[in-house]
C-alpha cells in the first residue's frame, strides 16, 4: 500500500493560520518573516522553505515543525513477515502496565549474550535507514530487554539496562522520523533512566545527543543547543582522551551547531564547527559509535549542511566536492549529503543537478528517502516547476508516493 497523499506545505500553513484567526500579515509579524514569504508559500508559488523559516512559522503557529513539513506518519505496510506498527512501538515505550501493574512476561527472559546480539543485529538496518524493519523489531527488543533487566541482578541487570537504554534511543529517533516527537521524548526519558542503571558510562552522553536532535526536530532550538552544550561541557576531553570520548564530544558540538544555524547565529555555528573539526583531526579517521558517525568526513558533511542552511549554496557545492571518503559514512548520512547538494542546486536554479543529487540519495538509502520530509518537499517543489509529464523526477515522485 502506498504512503498516504498529503497536502502541500502552503495548505498546511494556511489551515493553521485560519484556525488561529490570523491574517498573513499577523503571522509574518509573529514569525519575524516578510509577509511575502507567507503569501508565496500559501499560494504555492514557493513549495519549500528553509528549516529556519519552518521553525519560525511553527513557533508562531504553536505547532511542531513536522506539522508543517509533512511526512509519512506511519510505516509502510508490507505483505510478508511481521508488520511494523507505530502503535506497537508506542505501547512498548510506554505500556499501560507500567501504571496499572500487569502479568509478568510469560516467557523466560533472554540471556544477556542473546539480548546484546539482538541489539547488534539491528545495527545494519539502522545504518541503511530500513525503517519498516526497525519498526517491526524494536517493540520486541524493548520488551525483551525490560524482562531481562527485571529478572536479573548485579552485572547482568546492568548489562540488560544498557541494552534497554540503547533500544529506547533507537525508538526515539525512529519515532521522530515519523513526526511523533512526543513519544520520542518519552522514549529518551526512559533511556536516561535505564542508562543510569546500566554498565556503559557513555550511554547517557549518547542519550543527550539524541535528545538534542529530537528537540531540534520539535523546533525547540534554544533547548536543543543548551542540552548539547551542557553535555559537551561535562565530558570535554583532555589531551589524552580516547577517540570515543572525542567523538561523542564532537557529535554534541555538531548537534549544538545544527540548532544554532536554524537560529541564524552564524558566528556560533562557525565556532562550534571549528572545535568539532579539531576533534575530528585529532582522531584522524572516521568512527561509528552508537550508530552515529564522527570524524573528518562527517564534519565535512556537516559543513555542507550548515552552508546550505545559511543559503551559501555555491560554497556548499564547492565544499561537497572536497568531503573526504564520503563512502565511509553510513548510507543514511551519505544520502543526507546528497539531499543537501540537491537543496543547493535548487537554490541556484540548477534543477538538473538537483534531480541527479536526489536520485543519488535514493540509490544510497531508498527506504529512508521515503520518510525524509525535506527530500519529499524538495521533490514536490521540483516537480511543480518541471513541465514534462514523464521524467526521472516524475518517476521519483511516484516512488515517494507524492500526490500531483
Amino acid at each position: 500500500m502506498e504512503l498516504s497523499e498529503e497536502p502541500g506545505i502552503g495548505e498546511r500553513i494556511a489551515r493553521l493560520r485560519i484556525r488561529r484567526k490570523l491574517t498573513q500579515e499577523a503571522l509574518a509579524e509573529r514569525a519575524g518573516l516578510c509577509v511575502d514569504t507567507v503569501r508565496k508559500l500559501e499560494q504555492g508559488v514557493r513549495r519549500t522553505a528553509r528549516l529556519a523559516t519552518l521553525n519560525a512559522l511553527a513557533r508562531a503557529l504553536d505547532v511542531e515543525p513536522s506539522a508543517l513539513a509533512g511526512q509519512p506518519a506511519t510505516f509502510e505496510v508490507r505483505s510478508e513477515g511481521e508488520q511494523p506498527s507505530v502503535l506497537a512501538l508506542r505501547q512498548a515505550v510506554a505500556p499501560v502496565s507500567d501504571l496499572l501493574g500487569g502479568d509478568p512476561d510469560p516467557e523466560d527472559p533472554l540471556g544477556i549474550a542473546a539480548l546484546q546480539a539482538s541489539l547488534r543485529s539491528t545495527e545494519r538496518i539502522r545504518r541503511e535507514g530500513r525503517m519498516a524493519e526497525i519498526g517491526a523489531l524494536l517493540p520486541q527488543l524493548i520488551r525483551d530487554a525490560k524482562a531481562a533487566a527485571h529478572a536479573t541482578t548485579g552485572a547482568e541487570a546492568a548489562a540488560a539496562h544498557s541494552v534497554l537504554a540503547e533500544a529506547y534511543q533507537v525508538a526515539a529517533t525512529t519515532l521522530t522520523a515519523l513526526g511523533k516527537e512526543d513519544a520520542a521524548f518519552t522514549a529518551l526519558e526512559r533511556s536516561m533512566t535505564a542508562a543510569a542503571r546500566g554498565d556503559d558510562p557513555h550511554l547517557e552522553t549518547a542519550g543527550f545527543s539524541s535528545l538534542a536532535w529530537v528537540l531540534t526536530k520539535q523546533g525547540r532550538l534554544a533547548d536543543a543547543e543548551r542540552v548539547a552544550l551542557n553535555a559537551a561541557e561535562r565530558i570535554e576531553p583532555g589531551f589524552r582522551s580516547p577517540p570515543l570520548e572525542l567523538a561523542l564530544w564532537g557529535v554534541l558540538l555538531l548537534r549544538a551547531a545544527t540548532a544554532a544555524v536554524r537560529l541564524e547565529r552564524r558566528d556560533t555555528v562557525r565556532d562550534l564547527l571549528t572545535m568539532a573539526s579539531a576533534a575530528a583531526a585529532r582522531i584522524g579517521t572516521d568512527r561509528l559509535d552508537y550508530a552515529t558517525p564522527f570524524g573528518p568526513t562527517n564534519v565535512g558533511v556537516a559543513r555542507v549542511n550548515f552552508l546550505v542552511e545559511m543559503e551559501e549554496s555555491a560554497e556548499a557545492l564547492r565544499t561537497a566536492r572536497t568531503v573526504p571518503e564520503l563512502h565511509t559514512l553510513p548510507p543514511t548520512w551519505r544520502a543526507r549529503c546528497h539531499v543537501d547538494r540537491a537543496l543547493a542546486f535548487t537554490d541556484l536554479r540548477k534543477d538538473d543537478g538537483a534531480v541527479q543529487a536526489l536520485l543519488a540519495a535514493e540509490r544510497t538509502a531508498p527506504e529512508w528517502m521515503r520518510y525524509h520530509s525535506t527530500s519529499r518537499r524538495l521533490v514536490a517543489d521540483l516537480r511543480h516547476r518541471e513541465r514534462r509529464r514523464t521524467s526521472p523526477l516524475t518517476e521519483l515522485a511516484d516512488r515517494l508516493a507524492l500526490d500531483g
